[in-house]
């Protein structure tokens, strides 16, 4: 059989979610894929539950290794992988049995080298569509990617996912694209940089088709893992991007772009330090924050931030700026407060 699509799922941990995850993909409408799970090191009953489902059908592939991150495993899993074009999946999310049909007819179609899709997201409960605003159903060549989309890796995060993407695998292997491993933040986004730098043509579905699960254990991770948070901000802000994207944008103004992004990174932080936590006490969180605005890079970044931004903001946005230039974690955190109570009472009613 010739495998046309190729799925990598690296598995760490994850037996709570991890049936409904296989279930979903050998459910495929799509019946010429293979899955690639990656045990990277699980320590609990992970590689049993996809041995078990490996012998009910062969197009699962189980490869065991030491424990070396997401992006060791995903590269495991690119080494291994044998289809015409490659898809990502995590192993506590899933998605539906049409998806890869949906994204690999499109990609015949057009003849393209990397096709987006749309998907889903469950946040605080509530299921969120998340949408790219490309031209739907059409060829995108190499000046619309340059021009239009990877300007969009620099100021925002909304298209950084590998999992609502598929890649032709011969231009990953030709490239020799590999995820970056040493980061804990970007590792896809900069992934889909060297991947689109690399490519010739790509295509939009608007089609969602991957749903992204917030799990009760990833909340809890946050809590306890909230004090290095900024520091993986500092490290994705601070990695050099790769030179053929850096080619590849010389008509933007990178900097401006990066900072952007950066900032805009670091509010969401401040939304999340100042979130309910039984964990993280008032004064950690007041700690955070004031580390957070008072670092001599935040302040660079700050300088940065494009001024034509600042002016399209809301007044809600206006005020966080302002209370973010003036150093005020108190202010933050008022404003913040007063913000989640206004969402509550809208929500009730």
């Amino acid at each position: 059989m010739a495998i046309k699509v190729s799925v990598i799922i690296p598995v760490y941990n994850a037996e709570k979610y991890l049936a409904e995850c296989v279930q979903s993909l050998i459910s495929q409408t799509l019946r010429e894929c293979e899955f690639i799970f990656v045990n990277d090191g699980s320590r609990d009953g992970s590689q049993g539950i996809i041995e078990r489902l490996h012998r009910e059908d062969s197009r699962i592939r189980l490869i065991n290794q030491d424990n070396a991150g997401v992006s060791a495993a995903r590269n495991t899993g690119l080494a291994a992988a044998r289809g015409e074009y490659i898809g990502f999946v995590d192993a506590d999310d899933w998605v539906k049995a049409d998806m890869y049909e949906t994204l690999y007819l499109a990609a015949r179609r057009f003849e393209c080298d990397v096709v987006f899709s749309d998907y889903l997201g469950e946040m605080d409960g509530r299921v969120l569509l998340e949408r790219s605003n490309f031209p739907v159903g059409k060829l995108l060549e190499k000046g619309y990617i340059c021009k239009e989309i990877l300007p969009v890796f620099l100021e925002s995060d909304r298209l950084n996912s590998v999992c609502n993407k598929i890649y032709r695998n011969e231009v990953i292997r030709a490239c020799q694209i590999a995820f970056p491993t040493g980061i804990a933040l970007g590792e896809d986004g900069l992934f889909n940089m060297r991947a689109l730098c690399a490519i010739d043509k790509a295509c939009y579905v608007e089609y969602a088709g991957y749903y992204y699960r917030e799990t009760a254990g990833s909340a809890t991770r946050k809590n306890k893992e909230q004090e290095h948070y900024f520091d993986r901000a500092l490290q994705a802000y601070a990695e050099p991007l790769p030179d053929d994207f850096k080619t590849a944008l010389h008509h933007v103004d990178i900097q401006s772009l990066r900072a952007k992004k950066f900032i805009r990174s670091c509010i969401s932080l401040i939304h999340l330090y100042y979130g309910p936590s039984n964990q993280v006490r008032f004064y950690q969180k007041i700690a955070y924050v004031r580390k957070m605005i008072h670092h001599s890079v935040f302040r660079q970044a700050l300088a940065n931030y494009p001024p034509a931004a600042r002016l399209n903001t809301g007044r809600y946005e206006h005020v966080f700026l302002l209370l973010i230039s003036l150093k005020s974690a108190l202010g933050l955190y008022g404003v913040t407060a007063y913000s989640r109570l206004r969402n509550q009472k809208t929500m009730g009613g």
